[in-house]
């Protein structure tokens, strides 16, 4: 029965370690995820990017119409009628009548120009748009990419800390055991086990949520949460200065959509100033008219134009205005906030690449080399258990700041870079 039972729970176990490693071998068989390829996958389902780019087709069809020939279609108008002429003592005298006409309304005003000129404005003015988003969308999808990459770094560095805290209270056990160290000492390396075990804990945590998070961005499956491969650089050098940006900042997606706005918000001012012109409608008609024996055929052309006494479109003209002031408002402010933007994260950046130079080149190095003269003093007997829990401490805490400062100097350079409209492009 004892065999049987235990034949039993081998089987199971055998068969749980098989279902796990054909799981781990499935995730495995997926290649992380780098940052050019997340990019692609944001590009493809975005939802926010799919929106802006379905907003093109209005444009197009706009800008279409205002190429035709004339903004008015030609009118086409027929009638037929049956008169009764009466003749003396013949009773009525049937005649049936036609008439056809063809008319067109023309603008005189340049109107045709100037609604041509807005819809072109306007189609440059969403694939500007268009592009502001992309790099906003791919901004956002690195911004969430720099976290998982920081916490992946986190969660590797907290598990080494578990490590070395478990090696120290396996040493504190044993010389606990021999009598060479205090139940304090043990307690403080059980104690400062747990306390890693609990920060590894929150660190994969924090790990899992921002997966998430990144994988919402990609429109990815709700149970795939993406491991992404890359290097929290902490170089000094960037592809470009203060002035480069400044003046590539002035030719920012965002400012050229505003610009192309103002542009077509002009046109719309002079084509509501032009509307003021009356409209010149030319017909040509013809027709047949009168008794049989005599009937007449007729041609012949129309004018109308209608007379600007009462209404002359200063409504029109007023709205058109406003629009023209509030475009051309709004992007003197772009502008200005662009610029000002650019200089302060300029300054962060420079701040946080010398305080990430400064930890990890001064303080992390002498930290380092504490812990490593520390353990071996503790395993000559040199020192105690507080004081090497002490040196690790800070070489571990110190290690966060310097991951912490590394992903801020990188979530930096993304917010400097989308602020400024660089792209890799531009530097090559």
């Amino acid at each position: 029965m004892l065999s049987n039972n235990y034949c039993g729970r081998f089987a199971r176990f055998t068969a749980a370690v098989v279902l796990s490693a054909v799981a781990l071998g499935t995730r495995a068989a997926e290649p992380p995820l780098t940052l050019e390829r997340a990019w692609q996958l944001a590009e493809e389902a975005n939802p926010t990017l799919k929106a802006a780019q379905a907003s093109l087709s209005a444009a197009e069809g706009q800008l279409t119409d205002a190429r035709g020939l004339l903004w008015n279609n030609p009118q086409l108008a027929a009638e037929r009628a049956r008169r009764k002429v009466p003749q003396p003592g013949l009773g009525n005298d049937v005649q049936r009548e036609w008439r056809a006409e063809i008319s067109q309304t023309l603008e005189i005003a340049g109107q045709h120009g100037y609604r041509r000129g807005a819809a072109e404005q306007d189609l440059s003015a969403f694939k500007a748009t268009v592009e502001e988003t992309r790099r906003e969308v791919r901004a956002e999808v690195a911004q969430k990419f720099v976290r998982v990459l920081g916490l992946q770094a986190r969660t590797t560095m907290e598990a080494e800390l578990v490590g070395l805290i478990r090696d120290a209270a396996g040493a504190a056990k044993k010389r606990f055991e021999a009598g060479e160290d205090t139940r304090l000492d043990a307690n403080l390396a059980e104690v400062e086990l747990g306390r890693a075990e609990n920060q590894l804990e929150a660190a994969r945590e924090q790990l899992i949520q921002a997966r998430a998070k990144l994988a919402t961005t990609l429109q990815l499956p709700a149970e795939a949460l993406p491991e992404v491969q890359g290097a929290l650089s902490s170089e000094a050098g960037v592809p470009y200065t203060l002035e480069q940006l400044q003046a590539v900042a002035a030719d920012r997606p965002l400012l050229r959509a505003l610009d192309h706005h103002e542009q077509a918000a002009r046109s719309r001012l002079g084509l509501e100033r032009a509307a003021v012109y009356p409209d010149v409608t030319v017909g040509l008609f013809a027709g047949r008219e009168g008794p049989g024996d005599v009937r007449e055929r007729i041609t012949g052309l129309s004018v109308s134009l209608p007379l600007p006494l009462f209404r002359r479109n200063a409504a029109g003209i007023g709205r058109a205005s406003t629009e023209l002031t509030q475009t051309q408002i709004e992007r003197q402010a772009a502008l200005r906030d662009t610029r000002a933007t650019v200089l302060a994260v300029w300054q962060r950046l420079d701040s946080l690449r010398a305080r990430v130079q400064r930890l990890e080149q001064v303080v992390l190095q002498r930290l380092q080399e504490n812990q490593r003269l520390s353990t071996t003093a503790y395993r000559a007997g040199e020192i105690n258990l507080t004081q090497l829990l002490l040196a690790t401490r800070q070489v571990l805490d110190t290690r966060r700041e310097v991951l912490e400062a590394m992903t801020d100097l990188a979530l930096t350079r993304v917010e400097l870079e989308q602020a400024a409209g660089w792209s890799r492009e531009k530097a090559q």
